[in-house]
């Protein structure tokens, strides 16, 4: 019978720990994925660096990884965005 050695680590090497929710985001099946969210720039940037997934304006969580210029913009993002953009501006 063959014994099971315990994983060493040369003195380069290091673990990190991965948080599950981070590793697997939960994607939503359906017409979310065929289109382009609107998104915080902030939050695209880091998810860019960390992997960490990003909340769209209609509430899509995704981490970004495509070229959003092949999809055409989520209606609801898109209605939510021009909403507030008129309140903004006083309109």
């Amino acid at each position: 019978m063959r014994s099971v050695q315990p994983a060493v680590l040369s003195d380069l090497e290091t673990i990190t720990p991965v948080d599950p929710l981070l590793d697997d985001p939960l994607l939503d099946d359906g017409d979310h994925d065929r289109f382009s969210h609107y998104a915080r720039k902030s939050d695209i940037v880091e998810s860019a660096v960390t992997g960490k997934p990003v909340v769209a304006l209609c509430g899509k969580v995704w981490v970004p990884g495509r070229n959003p210029d092949r999809y055409p913009v989520c209606p609801t993002c898109r209605e939510i965005y021009q909403n507030k953009k008129a309140d903004e501006s006083g309109a």
